[in-house]
């Protein structure tokens, strides 16, 4: 991971929540729940979740595999997961937080059930080392679950562009105190491989008998899912 990425997470950590919160209007929620929906992680389920941060995801796959199961979750920038375990005992819920790099993962081969990774895999520096190790650490016949940005087309990818290049920057910069974040974040965003792009990365990391792609909001996000061989 690089200095610099790490460095830009830690400056906005404190502020990540409620920015998060704002300029998504929320529906961040909602995206989590279809990406859990979709591992098909099940009652008494081991899940791994990459690049944790403040452990949303992690917390909703906690709810879905019930005290039986095991998550943990992990992110590179300590900073981003300090407040994670309190408000994950705020909701009476038991999940592992560690700090690891989602393309070094120290955990065992076919260690877990499902593994996911939210809006982190464009911030990584080899997504294809990243998938693969991921797969490496799923069970064969587990799940692999990307959420990430995607590129709209039409009039509501335009309205999303210019949200995203001059909204999200000037909230996020008021809110957090760091402009610069809120340019970075769009701006990988756009350029990172979405639909079939994406699909043609899960390829080439060899590690999935199976991928497919679920477009959500006219594909503004999209979530990945690959069956481990």
């Amino acid at each position: 991971m690089s200095t610099e990425v790490r460095q830009m997470f830690s400056s906005i950590a404190t502020r990540y929540d409620v920015t998060n919160e704002v300029l998504s209007f929320g529906i961040h929620r909602l995206w989590r729940r279809t990406a859990v929906r979709l591992s098909r992680a099940k009652e008494g389920d081991s899940v791994l979740d990459c690049a944790s941060g403040t452990g949303d995801l992690a917390l909703v796959f906690k709810r879905k595999v019930g005290s039986n199961g095991r998550v943990v979750g992990t992110d590179f920038c300590p900073e981003m997961l300090e407040s994670a375990p309190a408000k994950a005992a705020k909701a009476g819920l038991q999940v592992d937080f560690q700090v690891a790099d989602a393309m070094a993962l120290p955990f065992a081969d076919n260690s877990f059930d499902v593994a996911s990774i939210a809006f982190g895999i464009r911030n990584v520096d080899d997504p294809v080392k990243c998938l693969s190790e991921m797969g490496r650490v799923v069970k064969p016949g587990g799940r692999v679950v990307v959420l990430e940005f995607g590129q709209p087309n039409g009039v509501f990818g335009a309205l999303f562009r210019f949200y995203s290049k001059t909204v999200m920057p000037a909230i996020g910069g008021l809110l957090t105190g760091n402009r610069a974040a809120y340019e970075y974040l769009p701006r990988t965003s756009a350029a990172f491989p979405a639909g079939d792009r994406f699909l043609s990365l899960m390829d080439q990391s060899g590690a999935y008998a199976e991928r497919s792609a679920h477009p959500l909001m006219f594909g503004t996000a999209n979530v990945y899912v690959g069956i481990v061989r």
